[in-house]
């Protein structure tokens, strides 16, 4: 898992480039953000259940087919199984949201997630709008606790929703 300086560095490096005004003002970007981001996750931390629940909730009030005979969250295992997957994408999108970066999502929560889902069956649809709800919820959470928002705290979770939306429909 690399943080925004490493990658960074890293491009800068295979380039055989000095940091120029755009690395030094993403630099910059990433230290000042750095406190809210670490407040943001601390508050994510405190609350991960709550927040995983909340989103379940107003998904499935939203998707009431998928708790019916026949969803994919009908039977107290599979709605577990559904728990479980959104409460992994929100603590990695901690992870991301703290490393400024989100290389940890495309290793660790996206690579082959989308075939695993088709495979068994999972409807992606629902999977995005459950990790939308997750980052309204989550801002919701961060603002009330009066930290600082930006774009920085969106990022994992449009990443996330960007990688796993369909495309080309």
């Amino acid at each position: 898992m690399r943080d925004t300086v490493t990658s960074l560095i890293e491009n800068y490096d295979s380039k055989g480039r000095y940091l120029d005004r755009d690395g030094v003002d993403q630099l910059k970007s990433y230290f000042e953000t750095g406190t809210a981001r670490v407040q943001a996750a601390t508050v994510i931390n405190s609350q991960a259940a709550s927040l995983v629940k909340q989103a379940a909730v107003t998904l499935f009030a939203q998707q009431p087919e998928l708790i019916r005979p026949g969803g994919n969250a009908y039977t107290t295992r599979r709605y577990a199984a559904c728990l479980r997957d959104m409460d992994y994408y929100l603590r990695y999108a901690t992870y991301a949201l703290v490393a400024g970066n989100t290389d940890v999502l495309d290793e660790r929560v996206l690579q082959g997630l989308r075939e695993t889902y088709n495979s068994l069956g999972v409807p992606i649809g629902p999977t995005v709008i459950g990790i939308g709800i997750m980052k309204e919820l989550v801002k919701s959470e961060v603002e009330a606790a009066g930290i600082p928002t930006g774009a920085f705290l969106a990022e994992p979770f449009d990443h996330l929703i960007s990688e796993l939306a369909e495309k080309d429909i």
